[in-house]
């Protein structure tokens, strides 16, 4: 009896280290893929000029092309673009749809604890568009309380978060899937602000045809600036610490700045020496 005993818990734990053998070998699978010359596959909203499809979803927008240019200096093959909702990414990535996020994604402490950030690639502000003349006067957040003016935003956005910390109730704040969808609240008078990044703010006024504005986004307080990355999973950490590496010599390059220049990405969003500790720390 003794002796079966012993040998059931040998067996117990022989099986113990092969699970733990296993998960170290998954540890580092999407690196294996790299190596093995497999397809990477992306994962972006349409979120003009940050990430977006372009013919045969070809992955246009800045974001898109820095992550790329560094995938490639990493030796990656084919990339594969996945389109997705903006609330889906994350949860997206964590079921394998994809393996990287690169859609403009702010690093904040809430998504740090569900993924793995890069360094960032730059750092961004957010504004609002408004009615063509701003016929309410918004240009803060703390304008969108005290006037009781109505928030569309996307769902997901950081713009939720920043606007439950200004105290804007949340039956105020209106979350639609993207920026199409803020567009259009704002201009039917459903909305009084959509709340999206500057960039994004400058497309949707160009497509308006005139009937909104973007509010000054140095109106708002230094602690809405926020840092992007792109996005991994927890497991992918060998593959992280290579991204990193490959995008110390190119991040701010002649060669990335071409890239991305037709976007309106300038020298001026390059990150400085923030770090993504800090930014998951403190946003």
């Amino acid at each position: 009896m003794k002796y079966s005993i012993r040998k059931i818990a040998l067996a117990l734990s022989l099986a113990a280290a092969a699970v733990v053998v296993t998960s170290a070998a998954k540890a580092d699978e999407l690196l294996d893929k790299l190596k093995a010359g497999e397809p990477i596959r992306i994962g972006f909203a349409n979120e003009v000029p940050w990430a977006y499809p372009g013919d045969n979803n070809a992955p246009k927008g800045f974001v898109n092309a820095i992550a790329t240019g560094i995938l490639k200096k990493m030796g990656a093959k084919k990339i594969v673009p996945v389109v997705t909702d903006w609330g889906g990414l994350i949860p997206g990535l964590k079921a394998n749809r994809f393996d990287v996020i690169t859609g403009g994604m702010y690093i904040l402490k809430s998504r740090c604890e569900n993924v793995n950030f890069s360094d960032p690639v730059g750092v961004f502000g957010d504004a609002f568009i408004v009615a063509k003349g701003n016929p309410k006067g918004i240009e803060t957040y703390k304008d969108i309380k005290d006037k009781g003016a109505t928030l569309a935003t996307g769902a997901g956005y950081n713009i939720v978060e920043v606007a439950k910390k200004e105290g804007i109730p949340d039956s105020n704040v209106m979350q639609v899937p993207g920026p199409t969808e803020i567009l259009a609240a704002v201009k039917a008078g459903r909305a009084d602000a959509g709340g999206v990044t500057y960039f994004t703010a400058l497309n949707l006024a160009k497509q308006s045809n005139g009937t909104v504005d973007v509010t000054d986004p140095s109106k708002l307080p230094d602690w809405t600036l926020n840092w992007v990355g792109i996005a991994f999973r927890k497991a992918d950490s060998d593959f992280l610490k290579a991204f990193n590496e490959a995008e110390k010599g190119y991040l701010g390059s002649d060669e990335m700045m071409k890239a991305v220049a037709e976007y309106g990405y300038t020298k001026a969003q390059l990150p400085g020496d923030t770090t993504t500790k800090y930014a998951c720390a403190n946003r």
